[in-house]
């Protein structure tokens, strides 16, 4: 086996085998290999303990922002919002279901949500303008008779105004018959039988319960009017033209209607009775003791 030297420090020449040679190369290589992996594991520690200092400051960072109301981000990287204001809107939206339209949100910030709270803001306190609109006229209308007044809501646009029309249309129709059964009673009262309920509103025909009042109003007139012509009619003849034994006919007649016209007639029968006995008492010749005596029903 061929030796090798080495060259001491004081530059002897030292000889060894070539296995011990490549023992010591190879020990020599496999010492610089750990060394440059302590320093790569060092190095990681370090680059690894900086990504969790960095991690925790974000966590702590977004902890703060969560806390103040602000966007976190989620694990799939999509911006997500924060549980309070969303559970805040949640119950806003609830009550107004439910018809409660007094529930208020915050509004105070920049983004989607506030944005979002602003608008539930708005859409509530249209609500609540309209509720108590409607209850303003209502009071107004049906328990003050002020049978002019009507909804208004200021700045009503789209379905709003839509409702608020339905709403003064829907008074509008029923305020008419009532108006129109006002009249024809005024009418009658005043003697003037010659009116009529109109039962066509802006050349459309009234249907349902206001045909039926109208129908009915202007059957209790015309009663009324030929039981006036009628009772007119016999007094005339009885009384003025001297036609005896008229009576009182009208058509159609039943109840207190009947009965008045059986108490004309019978009032005109008893005075035929008594002009026909006077008329026959005096057309007997004068004699002391009379023939007869006027009869009286």
């Amino acid at each position: 086996m061929a030796k090798t030297g080495t060259v001491g420090p004081r530059g002897t020449v030292r000889t060894g085998s070539s296995r011990q040679v490549a023992n010591g190369a190879a020990n020599s290589c496999k010492t610089a290999d750990e060394a440059a992996a302590a320093r790569r594991g060092t190095n990681g520690t370090a680059a690894a303990r900086t990504a969790a200092t960095l991690r925790k400051t974000a966590t702590s960072a977004s902890a703060r922002k969560t806390a103040t109301g602000a966007v976190t981000p989620a694990k799939n990287g999509r911006p997500r919002v924060d549980d309070p204001a969303l559970a805040r809107l949640e119950h806003a939206l609830q009550a107004a279901a439910a018809g409660d339209f007094g529930v208020r949100l915050p509004a105070r910030r920049k983004d989607d949500i506030g944005r979002l709270e602003a608008a539930y803001n708005q859409m509530a306190a249209r609500n609540a303008a309209l509720e108590a609109e409607l209850v303003r006229v209502a009071e107004i209308i049906g328990r003050e008779g002020r049978m002019t007044e009507r909804a208004r809501l200021h700045g009503a646009t789209g379905a709003w105004s839509t409702a608020v029309d339905s709403v003064n249309g829907l008074i509008d129709d029923l305020v008419r018959p009532t108006t129109e059964v006002a009249r024809m009673i005024v009418a009658v009262a005043e003697g003037d039988l010659n009116q009529k309920m109109a039962l066509e509103i802006e050349g459309r025909p009234v249907k349902g319960e206001f045909a039926r009042i109208g129908t009915t109003v202007n059957s209790m007139v015309d009663q009324l009017s030929s039981f006036a012509a009628e009772v007119t009619r016999v007094a005339r003849e009885v009384g003025t033209d001297g036609k005896l034994g008229g009576q009182a006919q009208v058509p159609g007649v039943d109840g207190t209607w009947k009965d008045l016209t059986d108490n004309v007639n019978f009032m005109a029968r008893n005075l035929t009775d008594q002009v026909r006995n006077i008329a026959q008492v005096s057309s007997s010749p004068a004699r002391s003791t009379p023939p007869g005596t006027i009869s009286s029903a």
